[in-house]
């Protein structure tokens, strides 16, 4: 299906591993002009030479720290002096590292709310600032299934998943009078196929270090689907939703993309 995003000019954060390199290529694949804002420059220059080759119709990278907002309005600069505007803002930056609540600190609960929730209200923000006066946007927040349910060492980054719906949720309320649709999806356990996907700065650069392979299979018996989820799920529901012939009367939704790991409705 041609989802008409062929020169939409696209932000996404975290572009360079794991589901947001996936996004990257499934936007590169409907041709595309691509800012990637991450990190990890190696790793997304890497990225974008791939989304390059698969069809986008430009891609730049921009090393981008999203709990900083000097830096997200550097970026989302960039994507206007390249491309004349920003349609479609992916908030894809996440972090957390599997730990039992009563194990943290305040400084880890501070790095999963920087990263995972101020990140997002800084890269939301400068967003608003250009689709409102253009009057026309897409904003796609990932979010993740333990959002929906509690989900043992995941409190604080699952807290702030959970914030995350409703701050879109929100959001989609207050700006769809200028033609701006805000749409959430929430993975499940997602795992990079290879090595190659993830850059040195990723949780899953050691990914033994978060499932065993015992416990990815595991994990998958327990999904209706029988299987562990990929970028590429991840990826399909987000051009889905930047998409405004796919999903031009869509917005204010959340999205599990977990092999049914959860089933709200």
């Amino acid at each position: 299906m041609n989802l008409d995003l062929q020169g939409k000019s696209v932000v996404i954060t975290g572009g360079a591993s794991n589901i947001g390199r996936g996004i990257v290529l499934a936007f590169a694949a409907e041709g595309a002009n691509i800012t990637i804002g991450d990190v990890d420059e190696a790793q997304a220059h890497k990225t974008a030479e791939l989304a390059l080759s698969l069809g986008a119709a430009s891609v730049q990278v921009v090393k981008t720290d999203v709990t900083q907002l000097d830096q997200v309005q550097a970026m989302f600069q960039a994507a206007i002096d390249k491309n004349g505007a920003v349609d479609v803002l992916v908030n894809n930056v996440g972090w957390d590292s599997l730990t039992f609540f009563t194990q943290t600190t305040p400084e880890f609960w501070r790095k999963v709310i920087d990263i995972n929730f101020i990140g997002v209200l800084n890269c939301t923000k400068t967003a608003l600032d250009l689709m409102v006066p253009q009057k026309r946007g897409a904003i796609v927040s990932i979010s993740s299934d333990a959002s929906r349910q509690g989900e043992a060492r995941e409190a604080v980054y699952g807290g702030i998943k959970a914030g995350i719906n409703n701050f879109m949720k929100t959001i989609a309320k207050e700006n769809g009078r200028y033609g701006i649709r805000c749409n959430v999806v929430c993975p499940g356990v997602t795992v990079p196929v290879s090595a190659d996907e993830v850059g040195g700065t990723s949780m899953w650069t050691n990914a033994g270090s978060n499932f065993t392979p015992e416990q990815m299979e595991s994990i998958a018996k327990t999904l209706p689907l029988r299987k562990i989820g990929t970028p590429e799920d991840v990826a399909n529901a987000v051009v889905f939703f930047a998409s405004s012939k796919a999903a031009g009367h869509v917005t204010g939704q959340i999205l599990s993309v977990s092999g049914g790991y959860t089933m709200i409705g």
